[in-house]
């Protein structure tokens, strides 16, 4: 049971007029829903009888996703309780389900009381390697008094910057990098803890850090803005008699710029002084005579301050090295054997007032020796002082980095280094993953494994290009090629749905969409293929959750980047930027090696079209049928132009060189008619064919491929492709020892080193977007009406596979497809969730029978054959469990 974007009993909820959600139990005696009933109350006690918010009724329906909240108007810091009931195929009634809850947080700007505070003048300090400088961490504390006895508390808190709160010496919450990454000119996130057991009788003491962070620290091209970092919060105890006492961030508290955090930045690491440790600085016994009082600053109208809409970056995993090596005496390198994005925990010995220097990087060179040039500008190293000699105990707070290697230095030398001085703390924004695949092949199961490391590595509050290196931006075109992929991986409906937020935070009143979100300001200000995720992604999170609310949301910003193409266009051709298809391999581009040579024309073309095709598509399921009319109209006229500009009467590219991804563009996005389609699947298989069918595709070619040659029937070759060992190729990579998707598909080689472009990053996870591919031909299941409520189940085994299997935790429950092929016999076992039905496609020998459940197809009611193919069988399968044999 969750409410909106799949939250379960969330605190500090933004919504205030959230939607159910529930999954039926999944055995065999419940197929689907018949009816149901929500209760929804101000206090548990009065579930289900006598709910005072609001009552459903019996509600004759299956949906069991979505459903809109109907009741009295919600307000700020209200708890809301909820239960559900429904009816099944037989009209039986559940019983009342398990009470839930959420509890909403601050939802407006009138409801601070409280000031941004920050020290008059915030200092900055000078990184050792570089001259460039940090923001200094500041400390604030307050010491405050409850005058009663606590029922309850909550601290409502945010920060221009990076924040973590103590309250009586004791961490508040497990986030990291709170409250995150969003335009901060036009919406500041807030975070909401119960702090009720954190709190004491008689005085007590609270005590926030601050660090610069996405929000002042020097970012890709903006630099150093100029502001500076400020943190505010709202305490607010409930007693026991009723009363509420609020404490607020005022010109009461006070602060210092000298604690042990000493700078930490996003790029180039953290300093952490053990000698400038203030002992219970958060506590009540504290003498603060030497801080200093703070200035304050009031709320600005014109930037919301809002829950936060997604679920926190948190430590999710701990990783061991797998290997340690002394490169010079006192200079350990640690292997944690798998790139990964977070921070490491050190455990060591030191001598008093020695410099630990904690080094990353991603690769190592071929003498063995930290590579670390790919980092560019980011100076990706943590320091820690010792204040004594002993053993030392550190885990950097406010940065992050991407990495697979540790190397220390400065610890006591006399000690000899153990795997147990350095453990990796993976972080990124906490959501569960999806999908679990695996298949007879080890290359293809370690490619699973590199894709979800690398949506892992980006998805640390925004989805970026790349974790490690001066940029770990949000940009848009890596965003909508991982996009659908994600969902299989992960439950990442919230965290689109977030971003997609500030997506609309930073589109212009002229409906220009920067390539990167949150902005970091340039001259681009919109760039086709990339700007289009207003437009690719709203729709990729209807089909994969079947929240309409998607559309709803961001119908408005699709409508405006459609105009925005059309303020640019002539005679339907725009006149736009666009990075084309970008890192194609062999480019010849004449200016830069990156710029793949597919027609910049043609992509802007392209792309026009499909965003105007999606916004048709929205308008129609929204119920605006004109609006969708005109689009279809728009997208056909587009098409026309597209064909006479792009292609010659035989299917033939003319517009620029030939490329495999010009092909696949137009017939991705169904901008040739049916007759020149037909004529155009040769020339694109020339194309593959001329590459020893080998990709030569970028960042918008890659991710077509596989469904453009499932589309024309020629799987068999898209099998070919995956599997080939030889540059470019996705194996190509694993044989070079990738553990996550990398930037180029030759970033290293053993044979040449590192590749010497400018672009080399080692965890970049637009290139896995194959795994959409892989969970919905190899394992075969992808949903036929949105969330999922019809399934297809169609695996197409191929290449060297004799079996693959893949489990994903549907809306509606759990989706299961593993098939395998013995002595020529082909065996699926699948499970379709309740609530829904599913279409399977067997493959097999259409002239012979096929068992269900060990016996004859006609024995098994729930199970109907509907057609078949030249060599499957197509069924309708009601839900449960069923296995399927057949000879292959």
């Amino acid at each position: 049971m969750v409410v909106s974007e799949q939250f379960k009993n969330p605190i500090g909820f933004y919504d205030a007029t959230p939607s159910f959600s529930w999954k039926l139990p999944q055995h065999k005696n419940i197929k689907k829903q018949t009816a149901y009933s929500i209760v929804v109350a101000s206090k548990p006690e009065l579930l289900p009888n006598n709910a005072d918010l609001w009552k459903s009724g019996k509600v004759e329906s299956e949906q069991t996703l979505f459903v809109k909240y109907e009741g009295k108007k919600l307000s700020s810091r209200q708890k809301v309780y909820w239960q559900l009931k429904f009816w099944d195929q037989d009209k039986k009634a559940s019983t009342w389900s398990e009470v839930a809850n959420f509890e909403l947080g601050l939802l407006n700007n009138s409801n601070w009381k409280a000031k941004w505070i920050s020290l008059p003048k915030v200092d900055k300090e000078k990184s050792p390697k570089t001259n460039k400088r940090t923001y200094k961490v500041q400390y604030f504390r307050k010491d405050f008094i409850l005058k009663s006895k606590i029922k309850s508390a909550r601290l409502y808190v945010t920060a221009k910057g990076l924040f973590e709160a103590e309250i009586n010496g004791k961490k508040v919450g497990d986030d990291v990098m709170a409250p995150g990454w969003t335009p901060y000119n036009k919406r500041i996130e807030t975070l909401t803890y119960n702090v009720t057991d954190h709190l004491k009788d008689g005085t007590n003491a609270i005590g926030i850090s601050l660090a610069e962070g996405w929000y002042a620290g020097r970012l890709m091209l903006r630099g150093y803005p100029k502001v500076s970092p400020k943190v505010m919060c709202q305490l607010e105890v409930k007693y026991t008699n009723g009363d509420v006492h609020t404490f607020i961030t005022d010109e009461s508290w006070k602060a210092t710029q000298d604690g042990p955090i000493v700078y930490a930045g996003i790029y180039d690491g953290e300093q952490y002084d053990a000698r400038k440790e203030q002992k219970a600085w958060s506590s009540k016994s504290f003498d603060a005579t030497s801080w200093q009082k703070v200035v304050t600053e009031d709320i600005d109208a014109q930037i919301s301050l809002i829950p936060k809409r997604h679920n926190t970056v948190k430590s999710v995993q701990e990783l061991v090295p797998v290997a340690i090596t002394e490169i010079d005496k006192g200079v350990v390198i640690f292997d944690m054997g798998q790139n990964m994005v977070g921070v490491p925990r050190i455990k060591l010995p030191m001598n008093k007032d020695g410099i630990l220097k904690i080094r990353f990087a991603e690769m190592l060179q071929q003498d063995g020796r930290m590579y670390t040039k790919n980092y560019r500008g980011a100076v990706s190293t943590d320091y820690y002082i010792a204040k004594e000699d002993g053993q030392i105990e550190y885990q950097p707070t406010f940065t992050f980095h991407g990495f697979r290697y540790v190397e220390l230095s400065g610890f006591d030398t006399d000690a000899t280094p153990e795997k147990s001085w350095v453990t990796g703390i993976v972080q990124h924004s906490d959501y569960d993953l999806n999908v679990d695949f695996t298949s007879s092949h080890k290359k293809l199961n370690q490619l699973q494994s590199n894709i979800i490391w690398g949506l892992r590595g980006n998805t640390l509050d925004i989805p970026t290009d790349c974790p490690q290196r001066d940029e770990r931006a949000g940009w848009t075109g890596d965003a909508q090629v991982i996009a659908p992929t994600s969902f299989f991986l992960g439950d990442v409906h919230s965290f689109w749905m977030s971003w997609l937020q500030s997506v609309r935070d930073d589109q212009d009143e002229d409906g220009a969409v920067p390539v990167m979100v949150p902005s970091l300001g340039g001259r681009l200000r919109a760039g086709a293929g990339w700007s289009d995720a207003i437009t690719i992604i709203p729709w990729e999170t209807y089909l994969r959750t079947g929240d309409i609310g998607v559309l709803e949301e961001n119908y408005t910003s699709m409508k405006k980047w459609v105009g925005f193409y059309q303020s640019n266009a002539k005679d339907h051709m725009v006149k736009m930027f666009t990075h084309g298809d970008w890192l194609q391999p062999y480019s010849t581009h004449t200016k830069d090696e990156r710029f793949g040579i597919t027609s910049n024309k043609l992509i802007v073309t392209a792309h026009y079209a499909h965003s105007v095709n999606l916004t048709s598509q929205a308008a129609r399921l929204l119920g605006f049928e004109s609006e969708a009319k005109e689009y279809e109209l728009l997208y056909q006229e587009i098409c026309d132009v597209f064909q006479e500009r792009f292609f010659d009467s035989e299917g033939r590219v003319i517009e620029g060189p030939e490329t495999q991804t010009a092909y696949l563009l137009a017939l991705a996005f169904d901008m040739l008619d049916e007759e020149l389609a037909k004529k155009a699947v040769p020339h694109l298989l020339e194309q593959i064919k001329l590459t020893e069918n080998h990709l030569r595709t970028g960042f918008l070619g890659t991710p077509l491929l596989p469904l453009v040659l499932d589309k024309i029937g020629k799987t068999d070759l898209m099998y070919e492709i995956l599997f080939k060992e030889t540059y470019p190729s996705w194996f190509y990579s694993i044989n070079q020892g990738a553990t996550t998707m990398w930037e180029r598909w030759n970033s290293y080689t053993h044979k040449d080193g590192f590749n010497k472009g400018g672009m080399n990053s080692f965890n970049h996870y637009a290139y896995g977007a194959i795994g959409r591919w892989m969970y919905e031909r190899i394992a075969g299941v992808k949903p036929l009406i949105a969330g999922y409520k019809e399934i297809e189940i169609a695996p197409i085994p191929g290449g060297p596979l004799t079996s693959a299997a893949a489990t994903y935790n549907s809306p509606y429950g759990k989706v299961s497809s593993s098939w395998r092929i013995v002595e020529k016999q082909f065996n699926l076992d699948i499970i379709v969730p309740p609530n829904t039905t599913a279409q399977v496609s067997v493959p097999g020998n259409i002239q012979e029978g096929i068992k269900v459940n060990g016996e004859e197809l006609e024995k098994n009611s729930d199970v109907k054959l509907i057609s078949k193919t030249k060599n499957a069988f197509i069924f309708k399968v009601n839900p449960g469990s069923y296995s399927f044999e057949t000879n292959y």
